[in-house]
């Protein structure tokens, strides 16, 4: 649920990136903030948790625009991927405006990736959400590792196991060298901006 603040003129969303444990959310928000510093408005905070990480920091990227001559300020936030961390995972999402779901792109992590998607649509649905409704996007993370020999998923499967349904943009990505970090961002903070302007329609 965005945040309008009429003294400031901004209006403040929150980007929530989700999926399972390790598949590269961390890194993700860490490439962000080293790339975009300059648009970024205090530290990154990091909550640890054992083996895993909640991230969080306002972004105000100045190419969106305004809405009703408001700036946008982005929260962009990870949540702890490992099933033990249910709770916190579905107290991050409270209030979100957009989702960036990371897969795994290791064939390996197919199930757990299907499980995050599944576990996302129910936390959702508690908050009166749907997943088909929200700004969201889909990132086919760590396609590097198939030059390093290790036995990857290819992007139709993936298609097929997660984005059958949903018709979500996707993207290929290495979050680890940046490549489709900004993109899928860029697409998620698009959608998201649309959904915005929908809701301010009332602003002055």
């Amino acid at each position: 649920m965005p945040v309008l603040n009429l003294k400031k003129r901004e209006i403040e969303c929150k980007v929530v990136y989700y999926g399972p444990g390790r598949c590269g959310k961390t890194t993700n928000l860490e490439y962000t903030f080293k790339t975009f510093k300059k648009q970024i408005a205090g530290d990154m905070v990091s909550i640890n948790t054992e083996g895993d990480r909640t991230l969080f920091f306002d972004f105000l990227p100045m190419e969106l625009g305004k809405i009703k001559g408001c700036d946008i300020r982005v929260q962009l936030y990870t949540v702890p991927g490992q099933v033990k961390y249910s709770s916190t995972r579905k107290l991050v999402l409270k209030g979100v405006d957009g989702v960036v779901f990371v897969a795994d792109s290791l064939k390996v992590r197919r199930e757990k990736n299907m499980l995050s998607l599944k576990d996302l649509q129910m936390n959702l649905k508690e908050y009166g959400m749907s997943v088909f409704k929200i700004p969201l996007v889909l990132q086919y993370n760590k396609r590097d590792l198939a030059d390093e020999g290790l036995p990857i998923m290819s992007i139709e499967q993936m298609e097929r196991d997660l984005n059958r349904q949903l018709k979500a943009p996707s993207f290929p990505c290495s979050a680890v060298t940046g490549e489709g970090v900004g993109k899928t961002l860029t697409e998620c903070l698009k959608l998201t901006l649309i959904s915005l302007q929908r809701q301010f329609k009332w602003v002055q």
